[in-house]
């Protein structure tokens, strides 16, 4: 196993590039040396953490892995990291890849059937064993073969998403595949709000696009997320808001009424609540960082 950690180290400090992508379709690089918090949307990925380790929070709750283990994301979910244990010339190496549910489904129908899973929570960590860093570490050395990405890439992540069905986070990944499951009706409500985050919201007309009554979608909702819906939107919105002020840094009123504000004031107090600082402050250091 720490052959395989070695190789899959190696080839992430080789190949990662600053946005994050790869000549494979779906596979992601990353190589970080900072501490600072990260405020990010998160997709359903697969990670792999080959040196150093992350801290993530989702609502209150913290999940942490180093190298050797793997973090699981089911959902798109906005979520709070940092990294640990990195240095210069020392960074945290990882990689990701994206969960497609068009890929795993297929797989459902070879793997033995179980009971139905119920809504978990959307983040998982678990051990990387050999049987997944072996065929990490092949996909990896593709990227020094571009020739055999278009035929083997396929077959590789096949393999890996089969060793994940088949290991502890098994349960998490078949709701992926399930396209009449519990986590697929609370995916149709969080792609919403992430498309419509500025909108008014009514928790009623959620539940009724996902498919489930006002207590089951809020049971539901909650056991994926961590978060009540509202909670998640809130958390979208000064995410977005963030990102809007480096851009117009001046203009903090504007854009917390483009995300959804009304008022300045709960805007300011909401925003200095996640960051911990006050949006024009916050966003001035950013600019000042970039």
């Amino acid at each position: 196993m720490q052959t395989l950690l070695d190789e899959i180290r190696e080839r992430i400090s080789a190949h990662a590039r600053p946005d994050l992508g790869s000549a494979v379709p779906g596979l992601l690089l990353s190589k970080v040396d900072q501490v600072e918090p990260e405020y990010a949307l998160s997709e359903p990925l697969l990670i792999v953490m080959a040196q150093g380790g992350k801290r993530l929070l989702l609502g209150d709750r913290a999940y942490e892995y180093r190298a050797g283990q793997c973090l699981l994301v089911t959902a798109d979910l906005p979520v709070t990291g940092h990294y640990v244990d990195v240095a210069p010339g020392r960074p945290a190496l990882s990689l990701g890849l994206v969960l497609r549910a068009a890929v795993i489904a297929p797989l459902l129908l070879e793997a033995a059937a179980g009971r139905r899973p119920r809504p978990e929570a959307a983040i998982a960590t678990c051990e990387a064993g050999p049987d997944l860093l072996d065929p990490v570490a092949r996909m990896l050395r593709l990227l020094d073969r571009p020739q055999d990405v278009r035929v083997l890439a396929p077959l590789i992540e096949r393999e890996i998403l089969w060793r994940l069905l088949t290991g502890p986070l098994g349960g998490r990944v078949r709701q992926i595949g399930l396209a009449d499951g519990e986590l697929a009706h609370v995916t149709k409500a969080i792609r919403w709000i992430r498309e419509h985050y500025a909108e008014p919201m009514r928790v009623e007309d959620l539940a009724r696009l996902a498919g489930l009554s006002v207590s089951a979608f809020h049971r539901h909702f909650r056991a994926v997320t961590t978060l009540s819906p509202l909670q998640f939107q809130k958390r979208i919105r000064l995410q977005e808001a963030r990102s809007l002020l480096l851009a117009r840094p001046g203009d903090v009123a504007g854009v917390g009424h483009l995300v959804g504000y009304d008022s300045p004031s709960q805007f300011t107090r909401e925003y200095r609540r996640l960051f911990g600082a006050p949006p024009g402050q916050d966003a001035a250091r950013l600019r000042a960082d970039a």
